[in-house]
């Protein structure tokens, strides 16, 4: 257990995402939350909630194609036939949201909005966040007991949690620092989280969850990392600034033929996003992470995903734990 304070961290990137500050617990709003929701508000294409709209909308064939394409395209997630039906549900709630009679209309909105929020809108729809705290807790251990002692001598770490999702995945990557590193104050911690969406990613920078989220969190750790809500913030948690500090957001889309990270990595976790990708798709990201990755540094991907089919330059240490060859 970490006797000390754990490090704030300096920027990876040349710009992030602040985090909202701790006296304003229960009621400031981050930058990035307050500009999503001022970018809500002034939506062009929101109607009166009391219009009369058809309760039914089906998708054309001729339509969903052009939506899975567009997915594809923007996000690398590959919609299979099956998934017509899902994408049809998901979406017709925010067509009679919009006052939008036919997914044709819907596809305009999304292709002609310059600001991309409404695309994001969708993109939220259709896929999953899930996630929790220290969820495959193996990887952790792996971090701790593994990585960190090789890197003891030079008392620096730069990781990548490349898709987020609400939070839980960087916030543990930075407990686990914190609760492993003895001299915490002495090393240069990083960690760099990001993800596509940027709803999710206000959540994240928010670093405010429901107690409920903390099943799987030690009271012990809750206790040194977060601060407890009171009051209207009753049943809240919210991350402290030792461990925010180590953390910046980002929104960065994988399918970007470059990142824009600028130092080596020690460690990226990429974990049950792939599973939406389609092979190729698999395999030109796996090979991008192989060289932002330092020579001796590793790559996490989820428990339900495999590298078997994929073609790479990774060693595979154990099943979903791949590393660099200096």
């Amino acid at each position: 257990m970490a006797s000390t304070p754990c490090p704030g961290a300096s920027s990876i990137l040349s710009m992030g995402l602040p985090l909202g500050a701790v006296k304003n617990f229960t009621s400031s709003t981050d930058k990035i939350l307050a500009a999503q929701t001022a970018g809500q508000a002034a939506h062009p294409f929101r109607v009166p909630a009391k219009r009369s709209l058809p309760m039914g909308h089906t998708i054309t064939t001729e339509e969903f194609e052009r939506f899975r394409a567009l997915i594809y395209d923007e996000s690398g997630i590959s919609l299979s036939e099956q998934k017509r039906t899902l994408v049809e549900s998901r979406l017709t709630k925010r067509l009679q949201h919009l006052g939008i009679q036919t997914f044709s209309e819907y596809y305009s909105v999304i292709t002609e909005d310059a600001t991309r929020e409404e695309f994001m809108q969708m993109l939220d729809l259709i896929s999953t966040n899930k996630t929790d705290f220290f969820r495959e807790p193996q990887h952790f251990e792996f971090l701790r007991t593994t990585i960190l002692p090789g890197l003891a001598a030079a008392r620096q770490i730069r990781i990548w949690s490349s898709a987020c999702s609400s939070g839980e995945e960087p916030y543990t990557i930075a407990m686990t620092l914190c609760e492993s590193i003895q001299d915490a104050a002495q090393w240069d911690c990083k960690i760099l989280a990001s993800d596509l969406s940027t709803r999710v990613l206000a959540k994240a920078a928010s670093g405010v969850y429901d107690q409920d989220r903390f099943r799987d969190v030690p009271p012990d750790l809750l206790h040194r990392h977060f601060l407890r809500g009171r009051g209207s913030s009753a049943g809240l948690y919210k991350v402290k600034p030792h461990l925010a500090a180590m953390i910046q957001f980002r929104r960065i889309n994988l399918m970007e033929e470059r990142f824009p990270i600028t130092t080596p990595l020690d460690l990226i976790f990429c974990r049950n996003v792939m599973i939406y990708f389609d092979r190729p798709t698999q395999e030109t990201l796996v090979n991008k992470f192989h060289g932002y990755l330092k020579p001796g540094g590793y790559l996490f991907i989820g428990h339900s995903e495999s590298l078997q089919w994929v073609k790479h330059p990774f060693q595979t240490v154990v099943p979903t734990v791949y590393y660099k060859a200096p």
